[in-house]
């Protein structure tokens, strides 16, 4: 009997340089963005820039708060932040199914912290299969080209008759 195949594409598998670049372009957005013309201006005005709790400045800790919120409602909106527009680049689910607040909260906020704590877990990317990071795997997600496809053959399962024939189940 010969083998046939079903042929289908499915958005190219994004690598560790282009999602590397496009998350050098968020930070500088959101340090660009957030913390100097916002936060630190806004803390500013209002004389709270030297304020401290524990050993961290209120300053800082909004930003980093910010920092996570811009990956956390980006990506849940539109499964990408400005540096993954830029590149053309999406976070989509292992199953195919649209991201949930959970999946989006566990990737971005949990999972990233994770990844910038021990950044040598970035690495991952570069050596997995799939190129998925620590925060991928948590959330079961992986990142993919917009508009690039591969073309994937998968072995085609025999009609039900035909497995039971060969089975030796269909004699009547």
């Amino acid at each position: 009997m010969e083998q046939t195949y079903d042929t289908t594409y499915e958005a190219k598998v994004a690598g560790f340089w282009i999602r590397f670049c496009a998350y050098l372009v968020d930070i500088l957005i959101v340090w660009a963005v957030l913390k100097l013309l916002i936060v630190h201006n806004l803390f500013s005005i209002t004389g709270l820039d030297s304020v401290t709790v524990w050993v961290f400045q209120l300053e800082d800790i909004v930003a980093g708060l910010l920092f996570y919120l811009y990956f956390v409602i980006m990506t849940k909106i539109n499964g990408q932040t400005l540096g993954k527009m830029i590149f053309g680049l999406k976070v989509v689910t292992d199953t195919g199914l649209p991201l949930t607040w959970t999946t989006v909260i566990v990737r971005e906020w949990f999972g990233r912290y994770i990844s910038a704590t021990i950044q040598l877990l970035y690495l991952i990317v570069a050596i997995t299969p799939q190129h998925k990071a620590v925060h991928d795997y948590l959330a079961d997600t992986h990142v993919v080209h917009e508009n690039t496809f591969k073309l994937v053959k998968k072995k085609q399962l025999p009609p039900f008759t035909e497995v039971k024939e060969l089975q030796g189940e269909g004699q009547v």
